[in-house]
């Protein structure tokens, strides 16, 4: 009898495949009352649930703000929240008060999202023109393409720290495997065609068999190509 392909384990979800939510610090997003006040940065932590460093900011009414760090912060960092005629690295602001040309991060796409583009280390979008007619501001990403989004979203004001952490490499599998532990990663990825036969279609010392599978097909042999029209390489017509 044949094992469970690993998308019908993660499917399931047990132990292995599951988000160890249990050790992660704080979700970041913007959950505090979007009016000015004035803070100072007291502490950094370094969050399993992802790579970029998370700053803590004590405010003057003596509540912790969790924000992405920004190149350039450091502890004791006085910073003024929400406040754009004190506009510095960190701080936090609605696109609609934020200068033209600044880069920024951790950028709402929709009003109280809490932030969802330029969120890992060394990332940043740019802040470009606002419309006159309909008040949208326009944001060049990282990918050179632009999108509007309401003036009311938020964005903080820098570069997200941590770039070139992909620079550094692992050298060995055992610091990747534990890189890969701390946020429950699946890996190693095993090829189909490197296992036995009683693990995947694939498997096995005998011949090649086809790829494509019907939508139909049961979950324990659906692998590969679904439903798919065409396979392979493209043939050129000749001319």
């Amino acid at each position: 009898m044949g094992t469970r392909l690993i998308q019908q384990k993660r499917g399931k979800g047990g132990p292995r495949y599951r988000s160890p939510g249990h050790r992660f610090f704080s979700k970041v997003a913007y959950d505090f009352e979007r009016k000015p006040i004035g803070g100072e940065v007291v502490a950094f932590v370094d969050d399993p649930a992802r790579h970029a460093l998370i700053t803590v900011i004590l405010t003057e009414d003596g509540s912790l703000i969790y924000n992405l760090a920004s190149e350039g912060q450091y502890i004791g960092n006085r910073l003024e929240l929400m406040n754009p005629e004190k506009i510095q690295v960190g701080t936090p602001l609605k696109l609609g008060d934020i200068p033209e040309g600044t880069p920024i991060f951790n950028i709402e796409l929709a009003p109280l999202d809490g932030g969802k583009l330029a969120r890992t280390p060394g990332s940043f979008c740019q802040r470009l023109a606002q419309d006159e007619d309909t008040g949208l501001v326009t944001i060049l990403l990282g990918s050179k393409k632009t999108i509007q989004l309401k003036p009311e979203c938020m964005a903080t004001v820098g570069i997200v720290a941590g770039g070139g952490k992909n620079e550094l490499p692992f050298m060995k599998a055992g610091n990747k495997f534990y890189a890969m532990k701390a946020k429950n990663r699946l890996w190693p990825k095993v090829r189909g065609r490197a296992m036995s036969a009683y693990d995947h279609p694939y498997g096995g010392k005998t011949g090649g068999k086809p790829t494509a599978v019907k939508r139909s097909t049961p979950p324990g042999r659906k692998a590969g190509h679904v439903d798919a029209k065409s396979t392979g390489r493209k043939k050129t017509k000749k001319a």
